[in-house]
């Protein structure tokens, strides 16, 4: 589990081909690495990947070839955002985020207004009921509100700070972002969804 709180930046600086996907090398100088061992956990732009190999403020990450068929930003070199797995004693800053992506989104605007930047993306389809006005959602990893919603788009104010830290500065119209939903919106909708068993 994750907060989506952001922890720093890294980039990924390599990529080996595997028969089913792809071996990720990335630096990581600004992340603490000291308490990251083998088999741990750590969110790549809100994708959760398991360390392999580890070296200083350099780290390997297997992605599958299903994860780069549902998720982007893993399967070139480039700067992505990092947040280590939380531990139970942890402040949770943002909101619960599983490193699950549910859908690739689309950025429709980024645009700045006064001190801070709007981001409107457009969400597949079938995710746009869990997106709720004041609602969370987590993109690339990172935990926002949303502050308004239209049918499949949605709207979010970024601050000053987020945009500093994070790779969301690098957005455009016509970036593709991975989206995760709220997690309580997921199971409510399969509460009031599933059939009574006889």
């Amino acid at each position: 589990m994750f907060s989506g709180i952001v922890a720093a930046t890294g980039r990924i600086t390599h990529l080996q081909a595997l028969e089913k996907g792809l071996r990720l090398t990335v630096e990581a100088p600004a992340l603490d690495l000291a308490d990251v061992a083998l088999g741990d956990s750590i969110a790549h732009g809100g994708v959760c990947l398991t360390v392999i190999e580890k070296a200083g403020a350099i780290y390997k990450v297997d992605v599958s070839r299903e994860t780069l068929d549902c998720t982007v930003g893993l399967d070139a070199p480039g700067e992505v955002n990092l947040e280590k797995a939380l531990r139970l004693a942890d402040r949770l800053g943002g909101h619960l985020v599983t490193g699950h992506v549910d859908g690739v989104g689309e950025v429709l605007k980024f645009e700045r207004i006064g001190e801070s930047h709007e981001l409107v993306i457009r969400a597949p389809k079938p995710l746009a009921k869990y997106i709720a006005r004041k609602g969370s959602i987590t993109v690339d990893g990172v935990s926002l509100t949303v502050n308004r919603v239209d049918k499949t788009d949605f709207s979010i104010n970024l601050i000053p700070h987020t945009v500093a830290v994070t790779t969301l500065r690098h957005l455009k119209a016509g970036s593709r972002v991975n989206l995760e939903i709220d997690l309580v919106a997921r199971y409510i909708e399969r509460m009031m969804s599933a059939e009574v068993q006889a």
